[in-house]
């Protein structure tokens, strides 16, 4: 059924309970960000007030980036940041881009079937540092009618290129008169902006010092009517009244010589400026003003404030990045809305070819086609920007046709900016921003953006070297683990090894199964101290020591006995943690030596677990003459053992022994799983149920018979789990 004509549509009914919100709770500012349909990123819709001055670098964030916004989604509850100390405090990264005072708060916008996004509202400081509960519940309401909005509407809403920037005030343009009279109430003389930043008055002694006529000043913005105000000083002293409704004052230069002091008197409706010569009528109780040399530039080349800011914001994001996919998803997740781009690609040279390592806003094609092309293929400067070290801007297609014809029909994007990433001297590639409409690149966004290439590049560099190593380690680990399990009659094993997730996390995890004759095995799991190549090497050592000991028919106490003077030959500074079990099949008999290891799980055949508890002997590494006690245990048909590294049960917060009873429900839930099956859904578990710092090492050994539920060898799953089965 079609809308009537004179019914607001869902754009407009949001804008509407947005700038309602805003005056139900005497925000200076507020906006909405909603998340997008097929990507975990918030992207910002509409925008109002002081908040319109910072919407850049949030235009477009990750849904994982620490920020009030998409804590409130992530945590599902309202977020206050009641100071800019605060802010500084608990999201440093948007402090950068924020260096105000100010108070700030987030809250979720919860519909009937999902969470849409989060309401954004800002305060100058002149209000309390903490919020009332009738403040909270203004907010929360104000935040459920914007989801209701959102629900009602019955489809998900259109996410605009650019946020809308809609009106603070029901009402339009307000009558000169009363104009006036709301600037004489603040302040007689001068002129008066809106919170838009408009010339909305000015008196006839103002037009005169500013050396313009009423008519030309009238509905400008003053950096556009008055290019020497066009000035990053003079826009950080605007922001700074704007957002802390607190008067500031400065000192420009209007060309060729004559000084002029502005005093800015802010409040709820805009701004008003007292204009008067450098040097008269100053008092001590006016703020003081600041000389600024204004450069006098029409062509409004100077970096503006806000771009500087935007760009402290993303220099700090960088320095978080790891590897290079982190790279690129930063880039193409803040930088290209920062700038307004459409288009990203992210290449490399490798054996005198282009190799792209990170695209978006293309298609695959096209990305194929440019792909391994010749680094001084003409279809695309970036060979030649790499190898120059000069960046290259086309404003249009003609620019780009006049250099490289073919590249224009290739992408159908209609401006480029070709960005050498250039560090300790030498390219380590480029970085290509592209527009889907033709794009005047000003001198300030030129230099904005080569000076952000510097920084990329530098982010770059330190992640394609984190890879290397990263990749380098991990096939040195892969390599000491058993690349597939033996055949034992009357058991079925499984093992899985998980990586943790970020640094160079390459630790000493290790387990293995070893058949000793058709009725006996051996199964080990231990922990190398660390997390780097040595401690990966070290492990290769152990587990092969360990092999050796237990294949030569030395009991389990002699198998880690000798294991640990072999260590200490080696003289490292490492500890290691082992768990060795001798199963006997015939007998029906386990028996288990530990070198201060956790303890296993034994999940009984009529249903209960019960942790193993056992002698905890040193370390492997610290005494040469340690000794380690042996227990011996019934296994009997149906019984299945548990053994793992401390990464599957320790969770920040949670205590190890209430994991490790959490662990053994898991294992009586799973009885009729197979013994594949509960190794993925332990694993799975693990991973769901907090942040991890530590490598997953997991072995299975059911003793309910020969139930193979898969092929044996190893593989690796898509999230990076090593499957060894038998």
């Amino acid at each position: 059924m079609d809308r009537p004509r004179d019914e607001p549509g869902g754009d407009e009914l949001l804008d509407e309970e947005l700038a309602d919100t805003v005056r139900r709770t005497g925000a200076s500012g507020g906006g909405v960000f909603l998340i997008a349909e097929h990507e975990p990123v918030g992207i910002l819709v509409v925008v109002c007030g002081s908040l319109v001055e910072f919407a850049g670098p949030w235009r477009r964030v990750p849904l994982d980036l620490p920020l009030p916004g998409t804590d409130a989604v992530r945590e599902n509850r309202l977020v206050w940041v009641g100071s800019q100390e605060d802010l500084a405090r608990s999201y440093p990264r948007a402090a950068a881009a924020l260096p105000y005072q100010l108070s700030l708060a987030a809250a979720p916008l919860t519909g009937s079937r999902h969470c849409w996004g989060a309401l954004l509202l800002v305060w100058p400081p002149n209000r309390p540092p903490h919020l009332t509960p009738r403040e909270r519940s203004i907010i929360t309401a104000g935040a459920r009618r914007l989801a209701r909005v959102l629900d009602d509407a019955g489809h998900p809403p259109a996410i605009p290129d650019e946020p809308r920037i809609i009106p603070l005030h029901r009402a339009g343009p307000k009558p000169a008169l009363l104009t006036a009279g709301d600037f004489a109430e603040r302040l007689p003389g001068g002129l008066a902006l809106d919170l838009e930043g408009r010339i909305t008055f000015l008196t006839a002694g103002a037009a005169e010092l500013l050396g313009r006529s009423t008519d030309q000043l009238l509905g400008t913005f003053p950096e556009q009517s008055l290019p020497w105000l066009d000035d990053p000083s003079y826009e950080d002293r605007y922001r700074t009244a704007l957002v802390t409704r607190r008067p500031v004052a400065c000192t420009v230069l209007r060309p060729p010589d004559q000084w002029l002091e502005l005093r800015l008197y802010p409040d709820a409706s805009g701004i008003s400026v007292l204009i008067s010569p450098a040097g008269s009528g100053q008092t001590s109780d006016q703020p003081q003003p600041t000389k600024l040399s204004s450069r006098g530039n029409p062509s409004g080349s100077n970096a503006d404030v806000g771009r500087l800011y935007q760009l402290m914001h993303l220099a700090a994001a960088l320095t978080e990045t790891v590897g290079v996919q982190d790279v690129v998803d930063l880039v193409a997740d803040q930088v290209l809305p920062a700038f307004g781009a459409h288009g990203l690609i992210l290449s490399t040279a490798d054996a005198d070819r282009l190799k792209i390592i990170g695209h978006r806003g293309y298609t695959d094609e096209a990305i194929q086609l440019l792909d391994a092309q010749p680094v001084h293929t003409d279809l695309t400067p970036a060979g030649h920007v790499m190898t120059s070290g000069v960046p290259a801007f086309f404003d249009n297609p003609e620019q780009m046709a006049g250099a490289h014809p073919r590249a224009t029909p290739l992408s159908g994007k209609q401006a480029w900016a070709f960005l050498p990433l250039i560090t300790s001297g030498h390219a380590v590639g480029c970085c290509t921003l592209s527009y889907q409409h033709p794009h005047a690149f000003t001198a300030a966004e030129r230099a904005t953006v080569t000076s952000l290439a510097g920084l990329v590049a530098q982010a770059l560099d330190r992640a394609r070297l984190y890879d290397a190593k990263h990749e380098l380690a991990h096939s040195l680990q892969r390599a000491f683990l058993p690349g597939s399990l033996p055949t034992v009659p009357g058991i079925t094993v499984a093992a899985r090894y998980l990586p943790a997730g970020h640094g160079m996390d390459i630790g000493g995890d290790f387990y293995d199964f070893i058949r000793l004759s058709d009725t006996t095995a051996a199964a080990i799991i231990g922990d190398v101290q660390g997390h780097n190549v040595t401690a990966a090497a070290l492990m290769g050592q152990v587990r092969t020591a360990v092999h050796a000991h237990a294949t030569a028919g030395a009991p389990p106490d002699q198998v880690l006995a000798r294991t640990n003077r072999f260590l200490a030959d080696l003289e490292t500074e490492l500890f290691v943690s082992c768990l060795y079990v001798h199963l006997d099949l015939a007998r029906h008999r386990a028996c288990l030596t530990s070198a201060g290891h956790l303890s296993p799980l034994l999940r009984h055949h009529s249903g209960p677990a019960e942790v193993i508890e056992l002698p905890s002997g040193l370390l492997l590494g610290i005494d040469p003459a340690a000794r380690y006690d042996s227990i011996d245990i019934p296994l009997p048909p149906g019984t299945l053992l548990a053994l793992y590294t401390d990464g599957l049960i320790e969770t920040p917060g949670i205590d190890l022994g209430q994991s490790t009873t959490d662990l053994a429900t898991q294992l009586v839930r799973a009885s009729e799983q197979t013994v594949d099956s509960l190794a993925d859904t332990l694993i799975r578990h693990a991973t769901e149920s907090g942040a991890r710092n530590d490598d997953i090492a997991l072995l299975l050994i059911d003793t309910r018979g020969q139930e193979r539920s898969g092929p044996t060898g190893t593989t690796t799953a898509p999230e990076g789990i090593q499957r060894t089965g038998e």
